[in-house]
Order: structure tokens, then sequence, then C-alpha cells
């Protein structure tokens, strides 16, 4: 009988199929290959050693009945790879306390079709370690990220806007509303009274907080690079374009928040382009053939009062597409009630900053109170830390205030100013009195030493003046005396 001779072919890949199955055996690493529907065909001895089973007894499983949280069957779906990932392992897979490996994975191709994965785990010794070491780096990293989001959230919380003006409360309730949706908003007010700090509150008190909130000022950023900026572009897009090519603004937000801020100064072409993202819900990159998808929450702002001939700066489109909500903060000069609520927190913020106890006057909250603002919140905190730097004992009178204010404000004669020349005296007597005991952390005897007085003539002035260390209540001499520190 002839001897059939073996097709060379199929011998040839006999023999590879052996010397792949032999070099799997050989290999430290774990490898697992499943096909197109998730069943294990092949996983090698040290896969096994390390989850404490047999060969025989996983093949045909399905790879999530044996590893539990298996990230294969993924990509049977995309048909991406990853390489040199971390890869935590679910909780008593392992009869080891290993928490996470590295591991590298990818799909299987036939053309284009998916026929199957394979996963790679490391096991050498320095792997592990490296692993460790990134685990030990992950769980830094998400410590800060947490702490970030605490901070962040509680800086730019609702809490954090300042004031009890009825015409702003109403406007800050609104707001409160919106960010409970994915609406689009757009604020509009004079520069300076805080849409942003509106633009940041709302993102953070919304469902896309844990996302990224990205500005972009539009009057800042010259029209020929504002499309770049805004979508990207592809590598090649133009001479100069960085290797790789760029995100734009919107891919950068995606899933959270774009804050689009002087949009009345955006070009009409930029305007057109915004419009079909808004409405198609995807970019096209600086030469780039296909769309990418975006998830953005647009809100917009403007120092334009579209209710009275503004609305010449937008497209009527566009327009409408961006103020579904729309909101008006008011100016500073609408809300005086809240000027000296908005000047405390400043102070607060720098005597803490610089370890002291800064007030400020009557007299000086007159001046401030009347002044016009016409630079908003902004000149507000701008005057207060000028002020701050300049007075040298603890309570900024109106001296200290910038010139500018005192000379531009005009203080009725009312019946606060109608005042006896005694009356004026005895009032800054109490300023001036207030002032050297916070300096010396209310020691009396110190006190009367730095003013020049005897301690006897300092008692007297202040059961006159009615000043104690709380700053209310009136005491008589031997109530004085009895809280008087000589230390």
């Amino acid at each position: 009988m002839k001897k059939q001779i073996e097709n060379p072919v199929l011998k040839k890949n006999k023999v590879k199929l052996k010397i792949y199955e032999t070099l799997l055996d050989i290999s430290a690493d774990g490898f697992v290959f499943i096909d197109d529907q998730e069943r294990i065909i092949k996983i090698n001895k040290a896969y096994c050693a390390f989850l404490d089973v047999k060969e025989e007894d996983v093949l045909g499983k399905k790879i999530l009945d044996v590893i539990k949280n298996s990230k294969l069957p993924e990509l049977l779906v995309t048909g991406e790879a990853e390489v040199n990932v971390l890869h935590r392992l679910a909780k008593g897979q392992t009869p080891g306390d290993e928490k996470c490996v590295a591991v590298s994975r990818s799909a299987v191709k036939e053309g284009d079709k998916i026929i199957g994965a394979v996963g790679q785990i490391y096991f050498r010794k320095e792997t592990m370690e490296l692993a460790e070491q990134l685990r030990s780096l992950d769980s830094e990293l998400n410590y800060y990220k947490n702490e970030l989001k605490r901070v962040t959230g509680n800086h730019y919380s609702f809490d954090n806007i300042i004031g009890q003006n009825k015409q702003f409360l109403a406007i800050k309730k609104i707001a409160e509303k919106a960010a409970k949706n994915d609406f689009s908003i757009l604020l509009f007010g004079d520069t300076g009274t805080g849409k942003e700090v509106f633009a940041n509150a709302i993102h953070y008190a919304s469902r896309r907080k844990d996302k990224p909130l990205v500005s972009v000022n539009c009057s800042a950023i010259p029209s020929e690079l504002l499309e770049s900026e805004l979508f990207g572009y592809e590598e090649g897009a133009f001479t100069g374009a960085k290797k790789g090519g760029k995100k734009g603004k919107f891919e950068l937000a995606d899933g959270g928040t774009l804050f689009l801020d002087e949009i009345g100064d955006m070009p009409m072409t930029m305007q057109a382009k915004l419009l079909r993202v808004l409405q198609e819900g995807e970019i096209e990159k600086i030469g780039g053939y296909k769309p990418v998808p975006v998830d953005v929450r647009i809100i917009a702002a403007t120092n334009r009062d579209l209710e009275s001939g503004g609305r010449k700066a937008l497209r009527d489109d566009l327009y409408y597409r961006l103020s579904v909500i729309q909101l008006r903060i008011p100016s500073l000069k609408e809300r005086p009630d809240d000027i000296r609520n908005i000047a405390e927190k400043f102070l607060a913020e720098l005597n803490k900053a610089h370890s002291r106890s800064v007030i400020v006057s009557p007299d000086a909250y007159r001046f401030l109170e009347r002044y016009s603002w016409p630079g908003n919140i902004r000149e507000l905190r701008n005057a207060i830390q000028r002020s701050y730097c300049v007075v040298s004992g603890n309570i900024i009178l109106p001296a200290h205030l910038p010139s500018y204010i005192v000379t531009n404000t005009k203080v009725p004669a009312s019946a606060a100013q109608k005042k006896t020349l005694d009356k004026m005296i005895e009032e800054i007597e109490k300023e001036i009195l207030q002032g050297a005991l916070q300096q010396t952390n209310f020691n009396y005897k110190l006190t009367a030493r730095e003013l020049g007085i005897h301690r006897s003539t300092l008692y007297k002035k202040l059961e006159k003046l009615n000043i104690t260390r709380n700053g209310c209540g009136h005491h008589s001499s031997s109530d004085a005396l009895d809280n008087i520190s000589d230390d």
C-alpha cells in the first residue's frame, strides 16, 4: 500500500501551532484566548497557576465565568487594543493577595471581521512591582481628584455667591433650577458682575460636575485662530500644525460644559459654524473629513444688553439656540444693599490670608454704598485690596479708600451727616480706640501705653464710648476692670 504523503502546508502549520503552544506554556506571563462567542479556546500554564485552575476545566467556558471582570468581551465589540494598562483583579479572583496586574489585550481580526481576543498578563517580579507602584499612584491620584472635586465644588457653589438683594436672589434661584437640566444658558450683564462665577456654580451643581468645565474668551482669541481653538485640527492641516493634530475646546469639554465668554464678539462666520455644532452635536476639525460627536452643554455670556439693541451682535438663530434660559446679572449699583456683605467677604479672605482683623468703618461704608461702581464686583474687590494695603491699623477709614471713590461720591447731608463737632470727634475717637485694642489683642495696659494715655483715662473712655471686648453692650468701670488683661 502506497504511503500517503502529508500536505506540506498542513505539516508546516502543525509545526507552527506546536511552536506557539510551547512558547505559551514556557512563558512566565499569562495568556488567554477567546473566540467571538466569548469562550476560552486557549489558556497557558502560567495563567492557570495564577488562577489556581486546570486548563481542561476552563476550556470552552465563557471568559466571564472564569475571570469575573475580564475586559476581553468589550474588545469583541470595539475591536480595539490596549497595551500595558493596569487591571484591577476582582475580589477573591486569585488565591494570592494581588490587587492589580499589568496587562495588554487586543481584538483578533481576520480582515475586517473580529474573530476573537487575546489577553496577556505580566507576572515577572519587576512587572508586579511596577503594577503595585501604579496601583499606589492610582490610589493617590484618585484621592487628589476627589479632594479637587470637593474643594472646587465648595468654592464654586451657589452658597458662595453673596447677595440678599431681591432682584439678585430671583436670578440666583433661576440659575439653581437651570443647573438641573442641560439647556443652553445665556448670561448677560455689565463687565465684572460675576457672569463666570455663575457659570462655574451652574456647572458644579449639574450632573456634569465630574466632567470638564472649559472656558473660552471669544474676544481674546484672534478671529483667524478661533476655529482651531474651538474645533481643533488634524495633523498636517496647515503649515506649523502640531504633529498628531490638536483637540479643540469642544472635544476637551466632551461630557461637560463649555463656557463661551463674550459671545457677542464672535465673528458672524464662526457663529454659523457654532450653530451647526449645536444643532448636529458634532464637530469637524480643520483638515478633517470625519465628523466627531461631542456631548457639551453651552453656557454663553456677553456684556452687551441684549434687550436694548445688543441682539445685533448675535445671529437670530444662534441667539434663540443659546437663550433657552436667559439670566441678566444685575450690576452692583442696582444692588447697593449687597455692597457691605460682599466687602466683608473680601475682607474675611484677606484677614485669613494675612492673619489680621481689619474692618471697614461706618463712614467708609457710606462712601462705598453710594459710589456708582462702573467696574462692579471686580472694582469693589480692587478697592478693598488697595485700602487693605494702605491702612496701618485695623480700621479702614474714608481716607484709606481710593481717592477716586471719595471724590466721585456724593454723600447726602442726611441726619447721619448732620452731626455736631463733638459727635464727629467722638466717632473718630471710638474708631481709633477700637483699632488700637485689636492691634494689641485687647491688652489694655499696652493699648494705653501705645496711645500715650493713662490706663484710668482709657477705662473712662471705654465706658463713655461703650466699647467692650465683644464690641457690644454697656459696662461699668468695675466690669471693665474685671475684664482687663495687663499681661
